[in-house]
């Protein structure tokens, strides 16, 4: 390639320091970062000055300017970029070529270095914040959406920025996966995952205005961002007690995701993975149960890659050859339903070593009684 230009604000970020709106332009010589506002924060965030750092609104003048000449083969974002925008730079090229090199960019995404690693802890310690604020504060009678709104406080004084990220387009979840009772079993088609139902059909995921009983099991996936980087967690909760059978087939699930971080490899691909956790869950004879859903349908993969967007490769599918290296940072997701109504779900975060797996996330993994009992 000649070049690469590159828009999308994950990226940005992730290359430069700042997610101030504007275009990085990389030639085998140079670099620029031409923003369209907030040149003074991207400054101090980059403490770059001109020639590196300009201000420039007009992304075709910009591609021109830097890309001059014939038959060039430019790098960019295609699974994001839009028609119209693809359409001016192709023009700007003229007999140039625009290719997508997204998946490159998101392999060297995924080998994380030791200062990204200590931003996935502090949203790990922020995560955990909403663990403890839910088992302080939740209690039978309040509605999802107050049971949520507690967790996403205990977030966000813990350092959570607020937002999280996805790399897909026109994709929102709210805060995140939030359901109780009956909601568990209710899953929406936003994400192929226990969901929650919403407080509307506006935004068809997260925590509704069901009153939560005592005897209730809650599922919350709501995941947190600090500097920048990801963590995501699931626990499940019980209101007041716990059915046996969802105690049960908790500490089956937990069994199913110990095992997978004991065994998980540097040296694997996803796929072996996703087969390793399925071998175990027929060993302990929960084959039916694992990854159901109350549809019929089942989840094809056991966890994901997680940093600057909360889901990212290497996703660990069934089948899957994307191999796994030292360095990535995995969240391992595992559910489980039973024809009786039961949901339970547990996901943690690992980070790849060359020895094996190292367990990130600190709140405790069992179902959680809440309020916890009188000792």
């Amino acid at each position: 390639m000649d070049g690469a230009l590159l828009f999308h604000s994950r990226d940005i970020f992730y290359y430069t320091g700042t997610a101030q709106p504007g275009w990085l332009a990389v030639t085998p010589d140079s670099f620029v970062l031409a923003v369209s506002s907030g040149a003074d924060f991207a400054a101090r965030d980059t403490g770059w000055t001109a020639p590196q750092l300009i201000i420039q609104r007009d992304h075709v003048k910009l591609c021109q300017s830097l890309f001059p000449g014939e038959a060039r083969r430019i790098g960019t974002e295609l699974d994001l970029m839009t028609v119209p925008t693809y359409q001016q730079i192709s023009a700007a090229l003229g007999s140039g070529e625009l290719v997508n090199i997204s998946p490159q960019i998101m392999a060297q995404r995924s080998i994380k270095d030791e200062h990204e690693i200590a931003a996935i802890r502090r949203a790990i310690i922020s995560i955990d914040a909403g663990h403890q604020a839910a088992l302080e504060k939740i209690r039978p009678g309040m509605t999802e959406l107050e049971g949520s709104a507690i967790i996403e406080n205990g977030h966000r004084l813990a350092g959570h920025e607020g937002a999280y990220f996805m790399r897909n387009i026109d994709f929102t979840m709210g805060r995140g996966p939030f359901a109780s009772g009956e909601n568990l079993a209710d899953i929406s088609g936003v994400v192929f995952t226990i969901s929650g139902i919403g407080l509307s059909p506006a935004v068809p995921a997260g925590a509704s205005q069901r009153k939560m009983k005592t005897g209730d099991l809650i599922v919350c996936d709501i995941p947190t961002c600090v500097d920048g980087y990801h963590a995501d967690q699931t626990r499940t909760y019980a209101l007041g007690k716990a059915p046996e059978k969802a105690l049960k087939l908790h500490e089956q699930i937990k069994s199913v995701a110990d095992h997978l971080i004991k065994n998980i490899r540097a040296d694997w691909s996803a796929g072996q993975a996703f087969a390793e956790a399925k071998m175990f869950a027929e060993k302990l004879d929960i084959a039916a149960e694992f990854l159901a859903f109350p549809n019929g349908k089942r989840a094809h993969f056991v966890g994901h890659g997680i940093g600057i967007e909360a889901n990212e490769p290497p996703f660990l599918s069934r089948g899957s050859k994307a191999p796994l290296a030292a360095g990535m940072v995995l969240a391992i997701e595992l559910h489980a339903y039973a024809d009786d109504g039961t949901m339970v779900k547990l996901e943690d975060n690992i980070l790849l070593t060359e020895d094996g797996a190292q367990l990130l996330t600190i709140s405790p993994r069992e179902l959680t009684i809440i309020p916890p009992p009188e000792k």
